[in-house]
């Protein structure tokens, strides 16, 4: 099976490309998958997250893709990819725009851009997404892309806004993880959500479901439905 590759990104820095890349690097790796982890955030935080990760769990190569080779490696070397390796999560930096989003695009990639519900991030993202629309294997529908909402709370204006401003650009909206401090633990540990077994995490593993069955079935379509993800009224 050839290697999957999985892009985290958003021009729109703190809308949490990491922890949405560490997340479903994790749960590759708990699969049995082998998983290559790109690290592209000067700050290194993918690469603090792996320092934190037990080594009784499944090991995960995360590479400082933004450290430039010294004299011993050439920039080919430090950015292969191994034959064996199932998964590639690119956990793209902060501040990136299209063109140099299209050069790290490959046909058959997942692209997965996460937004948070406020004025401000939704408005950027519109943005990007209209410059990665206009790539050419984005525009030639070579390129999968999702949108995930980060950080909800129920009954929020902004979600519901979010959920409009996908519609009119007819993309998945594939699902939505609520603000818990779960995530923090998670990130603190080393490991995903989906590896803490608590009766309280049953709601985001459920929510981390629907993208983790988008990802699982390359074949799927494109456009998607736009699911509310809470079926009570709105509040501001």
């Amino acid at each position: 099976m050839a290697t999957q590759r999985i892009l985290v990104c958003n021009a729109k820095g703190g809308c949490g490309k990491t922890t949405i890349a560490t997340n479903i690097a994790s749960y590759y790796a708990s699969e049995g998958k082998v998983v290559r982890l790109f690290d592209y955030d000067t700050q290194g935080s993918a690469q603090h997250w792996l320092k934190q990760r037990s080594p009784e769990l499944k090991q995960i190569d995360v590479v400082d893709a933004s450290r430039r080779p010294d004299n011993h490696m050439t920039r080919s070397w430090q950015m292969r990819v191994p034959p064996q390796t199932d998964m590639v999560v690119i956990d793209t930096p902060a501040g990136i725009d299209a063109s140099d989003l299209a050069s790290m695009l490959q046909e058959n990639d997942n692209l997965i851009i996460p937004v948070l519900p406020s004025p401000l991030d939704i408005h950027a993202t519109a943005y990007f997404i209209k410059d990665v629309l206009l790539i050419g294997k984005a525009r030639k529908k070579q390129v999968r892309i999702a949108v995930v909402a980060n950080r909800v709370r129920k009954n929020t204006l902004m979600f519901h806004a979010l959920e409009r401003f996908l519609f009119t650009l007819k993309l998945p909206f594939v699902s939505s993880f609520r603000d818990t401090q779960f995530y923090t633990q998670a990130i603190e540990q080393g490991i995903g959500i989906m590896d803490i077994k608590l009766a309280r995490t049953r709601v985001d593993q459920q929510q981390w479901a629907p993208l983790i069955r988008w990802m699982n079935t390359p074949s799927q379509p494109r456009q998607g439905d736009v699911r509310p993800l809470f079926n009570q009224k709105v509040s501001s």
